[in-house]
């Protein structure tokens, strides 16, 4: 099969397009023929060396395709059930061996481009605003890169729960996207302050939580962007890992509460898994919760798929097809 391998981390030069063996499943394991693959920051940070990984190993944490064949022990799905799945590394590539459990069954209305394009961003929008800090009514939080692929689901799963949404975009026409998609106000944080701004708009009580998936250069505003007793919910590090926070200072800014939390961890278990990616499947089915898949790219192009990514050309969610 042909795969993309990293052999040294580094640049999007070190993703290899080359040939690969495929992979057999063992116990517990299905082997999954994929038709779409998704491209999260996730995949850049394994590929530089941010997160670990001993290589050479294929990168790529989410996709959709059909099970070829199972291993033993695996009963609730068969050769032929088409599937999606999130937080399996390996699915840059023609097939990926993944955990029987993490398997979930794409209903027939959704295409694989939907399926690869709502898992990870999807239920990692879901946890935010659902679990992460539970948004109600009343409630407005600000969201940045409102026109990301995990930003725009965010903000229609903000609006679901019933909150008001600020979001910060790099452009104009970035704005008008998660305007479009129920932003009630956007910050161009090139030309604007945006604490200053939410301070603003907020008659200067603050928001009751940031989701903040840039990192280091915005995690310090977004501290100043909170009301007392707010959550800071760093998710990301798109311009690199926050620096160490030395604890008094969520005293100083009003005895706020930060969190860096991750999607395995909201997705620890089967019943979870299938509430969550029920929830958003469900969601796209009914038309609830749109998805922007305008950014495909052939699988040997991953690389370029990473260099548009990381150079904020993209918006909303990045496919790659075997």
């Amino acid at each position: 099969m042909k795969a993309i391998r990293i052999h040294q981390t580094g640049g999007p030069e070190a993703l290899r397009y080359e040939d690969a063996p495929t992979p057999q499943p063992a116990a517990g394991e299905a082997l999954v023929r994929l038709r779409a693959i998704g491209v999260n920051f996730i995949d850049v940070y394994f590929r530089t060396g941010l997160y670990k990984a001993d290589p050479p190993f294929t990168p790529g944490m989410e996709g959709a395709g059909v099970v070829e064949a199972t291993g033993s022990g695996v009963t609730h799905v068969k050769p032929g059930d088409r599937v999606a799945y999130a937080m399996c590394r390996g699915s840059y590539a023609e097939y990926a061996c993944v955990p029987a459990w993490q398997l979930v069954p794409l209903p027939g209305e959704l295409s694989f481009e939907q399926g690869a394009a709502a898992m990870l961003q999807g239920m990692t929008a879901h946890y935010l605003a659902r679990a992460t800090y539970e948004l109600r009514p009343g409630d407005t939080c600000l969201v940045h890169a409102a026109a990301g692929g995990v930003g725009l689901l965010l903000v229609q799963i903000a609006k679901i729960c019933g909150a008001r949404v600020i979001g910060t975009a790099g452009t104009a026409q970035k704005a008008a996207l998660a305007k479009s998609f129920g932003a009630d106000e956007v910050i161009l944080y090139n030309e604007q302050d945006f604490a200053s701004e939410v301070r603003r708009l907020t008659g200067g009580a603050g928001v009751d939580v940031v989701y903040d998936s840039v990192g280091a250069a915005t995690f310090e505003k977004s501290v100043e962007s909170l009301r007392p007793r707010g959550m800071m919910v760093s998710y990301g590090n798109a311009s690199g890992a926050v620096p160490p926070v030395a604890p008094l200072l969520l005293s100083q800014k009003g005895s706020l509460f930060l969190t860096r939390p991750t999607l395995a961890h909201y997705c620890a278990g089967r019943d979870e898994l299938e509430m969550r990616s029920g929830e958003v499947l469900g969601w796209i089915a009914e038309g609830r919760l749109r998805l922007t898949m305008e950014n495909s790219y052939a699988l040997a192009d991953a690389a370029q798929a990473h260099r548009d990514l990381e150079a904020r050309k993209t918006v909303g969610k990045v496919l790659l097809k075997p």
